[in-house]
């Protein structure tokens, strides 16, 4: 791959909202911009949620090495009786966001299915560098599989949930998960995840200063969580879920990327290594679509029809 192959160019749709993005998206970040774009104000919880009528109660948990971390728990008010769990896990390149960053989905669910919804405050690097953002995200995982009858929600129903950042995060909580005997998951959402810290796939190279989160981004964001071990062979699989070899005995799994983004290609790689390894997964790559179209422009024709097929997996699954 060299970088004058050309990317494919975005939607026409969406293309048309860039400009008026620039400085308020990721893109060629180098360490000295990390504050500006961490600086950036997004929509609470409380306006999330505006008037329906959902709850949401924090807790403080244990973290990884004994640490407190902080966790929120989204459920419908009137939740009287067991239904699925959704353990999530926020975006930002594990270098900026909180729990809270494009928490919708988890409100809807909770009034949809009336699942109860965990969202985990894990540490972001390079402040807290690997391992620590995906232990503490697994004991978060833990923490809420072990309060189920506190929390009232079906156990053996528990999906994680993740996008960018967040779905890396969820993919390596998921193997940990796995190779520590639990918690148990019915299944794994994972939404353009970020998952290959060695960048060098085509479409690694060919979104690099356009879309919304590009390699520049990507390098600087991985460089804060593995420091000089990105990019050598001394990552785990926990840290970046490209890295893994044995992708067996993982839950049903759902991907999606947008066909104009720099996780394009990790993203397809890794559903088709779970497919290798006989395991269960959808994949969906949506034309000409940029990192995070769906939160971004979820208006859109693509991202009514990218939310339509996550909705219609995730219904399904929890249908069994």
């Amino acid at each position: 791959m060299t970088p004058e192959e050309p990317p494919q160019p975005f939607d026409p749709e969406l293309a048309a909202l860039l400009p008026a993005l620039e400085g308020h998206v990721p893109v060629g970040m180098t360490p000295d911009r990390l504050e500006h774009f961490r600086s950036l104000s997004f929509p609470g919880i409380d306006e999330q949620i505006g008037d329906r009528p959902v709850t949401c109660v924090s807790r403080t948990i244990p973290g990884y090495g004994g640490a407190e971390i902080e966790v929120s728990i989204i459920s419908r008010e009137d939740h009287r009786t067991r239904g699925p769990g959704i353990y999530h896990i926020h975006g930002g390149g594990m270098v900026m966001g909180n729990r809270f960053s494009s928490v919708h989905p988890l409100i809807e669910w909770a009034l949809k299915y009336d699942a109860v919804a965990v969202t985990v405050e894990y540490r972001l690097a390079p402040e807290h560098p690997d391992p620590i953002p995906v232990e503490d995200c697994y004991a978060g995982l833990r923490w809420m599989a072990d309060n189920s009858d506190d929390l009232l929600f079906d156990r053996d129903r528990l999906v994680i949930f993740g996008g960018s950042a967040g779905g890396g995060l969820a993919a390596g909580t998921t193997l940990l998960a796995r190779d520590r005997g639990g918690p148990k998951l019915l299944g794994q959402l994972l939404q353009c995840p970020m998952i290959d810290d060695r960048n060098e796939t085509a479409s690694a190279h060919q979104y690099d200063g356009i879309g919304v989160w590009d390699r520049t981004s990507n390098l600087t964001a991985w460089s804060a969580v593995l420091g000089e071990r990105r990019g050598t062979a001394d990552v785990s699989p926990y840290a970046a879920a490209a890295r893994a070899t044995d992708l067996s005995g993982l839950p049903p799994t759902f991907i999606d990327a947008g066909s104009a983004e720099v996780f394009r290609d990790e993203d397809v790689a890794f559903a088709s290594a779970i497919w290798a390894a006989g395991g269960d997964a959808e994949l969906h790559v949506w034309g000409g679509a940029f990192h995070g179209f769906h939160d971004i422009a979820p208006e859109s024709a693509l991202a009514r029809a990218c939310i339509a097929a996550r909705e219609s997996w995730l219904e399904r699954l929890l249908r069994h």
